[in-house]
Formats: C-alpha cells, structure tokens, sequence
C-alpha cells in the first residue's frame, strides 16, 4: 500500500462522516458558500426580467427550480460519503502514482475533470440509466439562472464513477473535491438569456449561455448536444457541437407535466420500472435500462421518436390557482427554503 500523507488519514475520513455528529470540520462546501450569490444574481434577473416585461420568469417554474435544488443539496449531505469516500478509497489504496501539488497539476486536473465531466454528461444524455438522474435538470420549460439549481438528488450516484481515474491516478482528494466545485459553480452563470455571444474566441473554448442554451432545447437539432462543463472543445473535439442557429424550445420531448417536487424526482423511475416489468425478455428489459432515452421494445410501442416543435404553438404546462392560495404557496415555499438553509449552513 502506498504512503499516506498524514491529512488523508483517519482526520480527513472523518471529515466525511462530519454530517452524522463527530464535530470534526469538513472540507469546504463552496457551493454552497455560492448560494447566497446564486440568490442574488437571480434576483438580479428576475428586476431584469421585470423592466425588459421579456417573460424569462413564471412563479411556479422557479419554485419548482429550486425546490429540485434543495432536494439535491440536502440528501447531497448524506450521499457525500459514498461519493467522495469511493475517490479517496481508489486513492488510498489503489493509486499508481502521488501527483504532487502545484499549479500545474491543479490544471493538469481542471482539465481532466472537465474531461470526465464531458463523457458522463454525454452518457447520462445517452444511456437511460443515467439519464433517470439527470433528466430533472432538463424538465424546466424556462431557462434562466434559478434552472441551474434544478438538479437531481439521484445523479450522483451515477456520475462518481467517471472520476475514479483521476484518484487511481494520484490526484490528491482535496484537489479534486475543490476543482470539481468549481467547475459547478461556473456552471451557473451559463444558465441565462440576457446574454447573447462573447466574443469568437470564448465562444470557441468556453462553454457559453449561448451554447448552453443549445443543450437545453428540444430542437431535434439541438437534442443531445454541448455537454461541456466548463470548456466546449470536447464537443467540437467528439462530433457533438451545435451552434445556437434556431430560436430554442427548452424542455424535454415528454413534458413533466406537474409541479410536484417528488415526483420531478422519481416519475422516470417509475416509469422505467413499469416498463421492464412489461418487456419480454432480459435483453429488452436491460434495454430499457441501458439503451438511449425513449427506447421501447416493439412489444411497448417502439422507440420515440423526438419531432419537430414549433416556438408559437408550443404550449407551456400551468396550472391556474386563485390569488390566495398563489400567496400561501410563497409562503410555504419561503419557509422551507429557510428550513433548507439553517440545515445547510449549520
């Protein structure tokens, strides 16, 4: 077994397990630091939103949003564990190397990542599997800042994975747990309509609202496309680039259809789950675990097929309430963002 430099020891793997009452302090939570700015920057485009009268914002979509987000940050809290400690467990006794800590390793891993970051995004828009955790980013038929706290709380478990080289490598584990935050958080900002295109060069090398905006429409053209997370050289460098040409109809090809939190969550299993229990066979059933999203055996319909949509006659999903019971929600909401937060940050 290789060294084990004295911070990576008992100490750090406590701090993991620091949620569950040992009182060791845990490694930073930079996103969650961020959410306050998030917050803000929300509230910034909201006032935009409000004088431009652009229509970025509806009420129930954006507390549908974030809602997704708290329920990926508080059992984050819990699953932590499991994700990280599989890193630290492949480097600790499985590494082939100790990369040392300087700058340029610290870019050295930026860039691998971004990398894996890229293929797991790619997959998780590929394989059924893995987009179950993922499809709750894409369900929101807006896009504006508060989507980029729609997340699923169940991604993780399919995304941990796709790091483990870099801890096989020899990546130190607080490298990877402080870039990988990072390139999260950059994520954010990307999340918008207000800005257009930056310039050519940016374009070419960042992941951009523009080209972020392509991911997240359901324009066949745009379907399955620019899954970079911070840098968009992957799609150009692996065929799956598209530039922003047409307007953009965001959502996905199945509408969820409700404003319910769990059920944001949990409907694609359900769903999977009904299927496979209908298939013929175990090669149809793993298909429809592991074949791309909308495959169905001929017995369950066939395939879907994505169709054309068109902007003007796209018919967004609303409910209509009375004014108070639009108020009591607010309020429901705003208390268990509150809730939300002391656990968080305390």
């Amino acid at each position: 077994m290789h060294s084990i430099p004295a911070f990576l020891h008992s100490e750090f793997r406590l701090n993991l397990l620091s949620f569950a009452g040992n009182g060791m302090q845990e490694p930073v939570n930079y996103i969650i630091l961020a959410i306050p700015v998030f917050f803000l920057l929300i509230g910034m485009e909201i006032i935009f939103d409000r004088l431009r009268k652009s229509g970025y914002y509806r009420l129930n979509d954006t507390i549908s949003n974030i809602n997704a987000g708290i329920a990926e940050q508080v059992t984050g809290v819990f699953f932590k564990v499991v994700v990280i400690g599989a890193y630290l467990w492949v480097y600790e006794y499985v590494r082939v190397a100790t990369i040392p800590n300087n700058i340029f390793t610290w870019v050295l891993l930026f860039i691998g990542i971004d990398f894996f970051y890229y293929w797991f995004h790619r997959l998780a828009h590929e394989v059924n599997v893995l987009w179950g955790g993922h499809v709750v980013h894409h369900q929101s038929e807006e896009y504006n800042l508060s989507v980029a706290l729609r997340q699923g709380a169940f991604q993780k478990f399919g995304s941990f994975a796709f790091y483990l080289p870099l801890a096989l490598l020899g990546f130190d584990p607080i490298m990877f747990i402080v870039i990988s935050q990072w390139q999260t958080i950059y994520q954010f900002w990307i999340h918008t309509k207000v800005i257009d295109k930056l310039h050519p060069v940016a374009e070419f090398i960042l992941n951009t609202p523009s080209h972020h905006r392509v991911h997240h429409g359901r324009n066949p053209i745009y379907i399955d496309r620019n899954h970079g997370g911070t840098l968009i050289i992957w799609d150009r460098l692996f065929g799956t680039f598209q530039e922003e040409l047409e307007p953009v109809v965001y959502g996905i090809t199945t509408p969820l259809e409700t404003w319910n939190p769990i059920r944001a969550q949990i409907d694609i299993w359900r769903d999977m789950g009904k299927a496979i229990r209908k298939a013929n066979g175990w090669k149809h059933k793993a298909g429809i675990l592991f074949r791309q999203p909308g495959w169905y055996p001929e017995e369950l319909g066939g395939p879907i097929r994505p169709q054309p949509v068109d902007r003007q006659s796209i018919v967004k999903f609303d409910v209509a309430i009375p004014y108070w019971l639009h108020r009591y929600v607010l309020v429901q909401f705003l208390l268990i963002l509150s809730l939300a937060s002391y656990f968080l940050f305390t």
